[in-house]
């Protein structure tokens, strides 16, 4: 499985709805919502800053990602951001991979 980073930020009526739910409510909804399309919720944090919400997700691809991303963003209660996580040994694959690129001008 991949692991995602999910930023949010509340909308008025998201926070409307955290306040009759309870953070520990969200999470519950958020679990059940990752485990839906076959992942699970690795950690969720509540913020003071740019988002108000961190969720770090394993799910089964991009897909599953990007239907998490469009249903929540669907709703009207967060703005989303959804990043894709590597692992330092995916970076190190990557490092090693062999591109044929040439620099603008070059």
């Amino acid at each position: 499985m991949a692991k995602y980073l999910f930023t949010a930020t509340y909308t008025a009526e998201g926070l409307r709805g955290l306040l009759t739910d309870g953070g520990s409510g969200r999470v519950a909804a958020a679990r059940h919502a990752a485990e839906s399309v076959g992942g699970r919720v690795d950690a969720m944090y509540y913020s003071f800053g740019d988002y108000d919400v961190y969720i770090i997700c394993d799910l089964p691809d991009h897909r599953a990602a990007a239907a998490l991303s469009l249903v929540v963003g669907a709703s009207g209660g967060l703005d989303t951001k959804t990043v894709v996580l590597l692992t330092p040994e995916e970076v190190d694959q990557a490092a090693r991979q062999a591109v044929d690129f040439r620099a603008p001008g070059g």
